[in-house]
């Protein structure tokens, strides 16, 4: 039997029908950082705030007004929600982006917002507010419960599906029909 402990820094988490969460039932979840020693922290990509938009962040933080047209803010999981957590391209970066693949990066900074709305941001990005965490052992612990299945992230996934198809195009990509996946899949 092989323990080997993989990191799952820029994968997909997919929730399993019937998990016991409902706040993360259907989710999609990236994975920004994963480490033995510490846990695992992501965002939801597919959960849309439903009253909350972009631009009423900006104003809220007295960014000015702007043209641009932001996408719809994403209920990134239940911790840290008062902070924002933008996944971007890599043709963007500051002293406080965290590179998380060699493609995708992660900004958590007001800088960000206003190069966004003054057309100096990434070309792709996502913002969520709040994020999921993940304490040492615990993402584990619930890949082994059959909890999550995992996936490998794409561009096409995280900037350009739309969001209520974003579970099921990441279950087709590991070859899985969501359709038929049973809800009581993981139960023996």
């Amino acid at each position: 039997m092989n323990n080997k402990w993989t990191s799952l820094t820029g994968q997909l988490l997919i929730a399993v029908p019937n998990i016991d969460d409902s706040r993360f039932e259907r989710s999609v979840v990236y994975i920004f950082s994963h480490t033995e020693t510490e846990g695992a922290k992501g965002v939801v990509i597919n959960k849309p705030a439903e009253k909350l938009f972009f631009k009423d962040i900006m104003a809220q933080l007295n960014l000015g007004d702007t043209d641009v047209i932001f996408p719809p803010l994403l209920l990134g999981g239940p911790d840290k929600i008062t902070s924002g957590f933008i996944l971007h391209s890599n043709d963007y970066r500051t002293i406080s982006t965290r590179i998380v693949t060699e493609d995708i990066y992660l900004t958590a900074t007001q800088d960000i917002l206003q190069d966004i709305a003054h057309r100096r941001g990434p070309t792709e990005y996502l913002m969520a507010l709040g994020c999921a965490s993940w304490q040492k052992g615990q993402l584990e612990d619930e890949l082994m419960s059959n909890v999550w299945l995992t996936a490998p992230s794409s561009h096409q996934v995280l900037f350009h599906t739309p969001y209520d198809d974003r579970w099921h195009i990441a279950l087709k990509n590991i070859g899985i029909d969501s359709y038929r996946l049973s809800a009581m899949a993981g139960k023996a």
